[in-house]
């Protein structure tokens, strides 16, 4: 009984790690900005290794790294550019975020857990997100960018705040992200693949028709 005890603050902090970084593949710094205002206000506890993510620096510079980058996804071609860089980003993001939560269990079996739990969990959303973006410019010419931009800002700010304070519901949100991000991916890479065969056999018939004419 006394094992299963000792486990369950590893798995809390699973949990909470798990969800700050699917924030984060959202949104890179609304997530960072969060864990840095609930620390500084004195909300949860942050370890000496993290301490800076809980002084007053940090919580203006993410607050205005956060507000800049919502608004800088509904300005045409900057989100595109924006999605160029949110994967790494979100990947660095999402490490640091999980390894907030591990701060007791070693430098390298911190890290090494932070980068494939929070960094590819953070990873897998933000590709996600960019497809479902690039999508919507081929398919609206752009018009619905808006909607996915905020869509995103608010699951960052939802996935978040649950991370925080229901951290298991978090953690299945998050996997549940990933499965669907992992299932349209497939569509979205057949859809692409099917397209890509489809122009190929025009340009084919084109080529045939005029060397009948030709002949």
């Amino acid at each position: 009984m006394s094992d299963t005890y000792s486990f369950l603050p590893y798995a809390l902090s699973a949990f909470i790690g798990i969800g700050l970084a699917a924030a984060t593949g959202f949104r890179v710094f609304l997530p960072m900005f969060v864990v840095s205002l609930a620390s500084y206000m004195g909300w949860i506890p942050m370890s000496d290794s993290f301490q800076w993510l809980a002084g007053l620096p940090t919580l203006i510079t993410t607050g205005i790294a956060m507000v800049a980058e919502i608004l800088a996804y509904y300005i045409p071609f900057i989100d595109h550019l924006l999605d160029t860089l949110s994967i790494p980003l979100a990947t660095v993001a999402g490490s640091v975020m999980f390894a907030s939560q591990f701060a007791d269990i070693g430098t390298f079996p911190q890290w090494a857990l932070a980068l494939i739990a929070g960094g590819g969990t953070a990873a897998a959303i933000s590709s996600g997100f960019a497809g479902t973006r690039a999508a919507s410019t081929a398919t609206t010419g752009g018009l619905g960018n808006s909607v996915v931009a905020t869509t995103e800002t608010a699951g960052a700010g939802i996935m978040s705040i649950l991370a925080l304070a229901a951290p298991f519901i978090a953690f299945i949100l998050a996997i549940l992200l990933i499965i669907m991000v992992l299932i349209l991916g497939r569509k979205l890479w057949r859809k692409f693949r099917n397209f890509g065969e489809r122009n190929n056999a025009k340009t084919i018939n084109v080529e045939a028709v005029e060397k009948r004419h030709l002949e």
